[in-house]
């Protein structure tokens, strides 16, 4: 067998670990009870929030928030950074598994691919109770009066939601600046998911996180709407609609970057997404994204799926072509 040294010398160096990284995820994805990074990130972030958020003006609010953010994003890039250097000055075959490791980490697709499918089993045995509880696993919102069509169409929000949060926009970071900026990365999109709420609690703490993550997004948000778009050219579902419908719709959405890639979906599938949702008893109204030309049945979630892993397959052999040239 080749040491990684050797190895790299016909595979270079950051192409190996982002590839290999992508791989990893497919094989093992996130075993339950597996000592994972992101949930130690989240803990973090709590730590911190206890320490800062509290009663104050909105400026004092606002700046608590961006100092959390602060805090959080450079724990985490920094530990990484030291980690992956310390790695490197013992082995080089070490700084190679410690950075694929990591890298891994950072990814979801098996993940987000096995907790849709369970929502699928359970609505393939008509069991609601229980497509309810999976499908809270991945999505924020109430789920409890959710009825077949509900479940269904939220599943999918989730799958096209999380094809950029939880796949392309990792990717993108980690072919970019490897696991350090992929991580900075996963820091910001966390920290948005746990305080970048527009409510009475987290509109001017949270208000630090949520533009960051916009920030952080702008680019990997477009990248994923067009590979959703190309995937659906591939599996025959054409080209026009998701593309069409990405570039008239996703601007609706109340963020600059999630209604991309849920309209480019809604397009390759023909469906309408969106529409009103409860987050813990309060509804919000978001904009329908696509054209229904379809029902809302159990197979679109597969079909979904089959987009996802299509759309990141394009985003790995992207980072290939990217790497080689450079």
């Amino acid at each position: 067998m080749l040491s990684i040294a050797g190895f790299a010398v016909i595979i270079p160096e950051r192409m190996s670990i982002f590839l290999f990284s992508y791989l990893f995820d497919l094989i093992f994805g996130d075993p339950e009870g597996f000592p994972h990074p992101i949930r130690a990130m989240g803990k973090l972030i709590l730590f911190f929030e206890k320490r800062l958020r509290g009663k104050g003006t909105e400026i004092e609010e606002r700046l608590k928030g961006l100092l959390l953010a602060i805090l959080v994003i450079g724990v985490t890039s920094g530990s990484v950074y030291t980690l992956l250097y310390f790695a490197k000055t013992l082995s080089p075959s070490l700084y190679w598994v410690v950075a694929v490791y990591l890298g891994y980490t950072a990814l979801s697709l098996k993940d987000l691919r096995d907790k849709a499918k369970a929502v699928v089993y359970a609505l393939e045995r008509k069991d609601l109770s229980e497509a309810r509880k999976s499908l809270s696993r991945i999505v924020g919102r109430d789920t409890e009066r959710f009825n077949k069509e509900d479940i269904t169409r939220a599943t999918v929000e989730s799958i096209a939601e999380n094809t950029n949060d939880g796949i392309i926009a990792p990717l993108f970071y980690l072919i970019l600046g490897g696991p350090t900026l992929a991580f900075a990365y996963k820091a910001i999109n966390t920290l948005d998911s746990m305080v970048g709420y527009k409510n009475e609690t987290y509109l001017h703490f949270g208000w630090a996180s949520a533009r960051l993550d916009d920030l952080a997004n702008f680019i990997p948000a477009r990248i994923s709407g067009f590979l959703i778009s190309l995937a659906s050219l591939i599996t025959g579902k054409g080209l026009k609609e998701p593309l069409e419908i990405m570039l008239q719709h996703g601007r609706k959405h109340p963020s600059p970057n999630s209604g991309l890639s849920e309209a480019a979906m809604a397009g390759a599938l023909g469906i309408k997404l969106g529409g009103p949702a409860s987050y813990q008893g309060k509804v919000l109204y978001k904009p329908y994204l696509g054209r229904r030309q379809r029902e809302i049945e159990i197979p679109l979630i597969d079909e979904a799926l089959r987009i996802t892993m299509i759309a990141s397959v394009l985003m790995v052999s992207m980072g290939i072509a990217v790497r080689w040239i450079g």
